[in-house]
């Protein structure tokens, strides 16, 4: 391949039963709500975004469930085809929903989970 040529870059998910994301974003700028798509009418002052990323990707119905049942966060975004969940709410909601989610996939489902990090 010559220097110029463009790269190709295919992005693949290895088949397994694993949450390969779990981080919390405390005090998120209001930016990052418009830009992920929220509702700007909704007063994020003092909350938290949740990013998880889990395969199967069809799991992610599940942890949307568990994350709802589990505190009181929104559920902002869930896609089944490329097992994202996006919660919000207070830090403490969304840190609670994170670990209920990442303990119920451990313990439950036997899957390997990495863990809960925060900026």
């Amino acid at each position: 391949m010559e220097f110029n040529d463009k790269m190709r870059i295919i992005q693949e998910i290895v088949p397994g039963k694993q949450i390969t994301l779990a981080h919390i974003i405390a005090n998120p700028d209001d930016i990052l709500y418009k830009k992920l798509g929220l509702d700007p009418a909704v007063d994020y002052s003092k909350a938290a975004i949740g990013i998880v990323t889990v395969s199967p990707s069809e799991t992610a119905i599940i942890i949307g469930d568990i994350a709802l049942k589990s505190s009181s966060v929104e559920l902002s975004f869930v896609d089944r085809f490329s097992g994202t969940l996006i919660v919000t709410g207070s830090i403490s909601d969304v840190n609670a929903s994170l670990v209920a989610l990442t303990e119920y996939c451990e313990k439950t489902l036997g899957f390997t989970v990495c863990g809960i990090t925060k900026t």
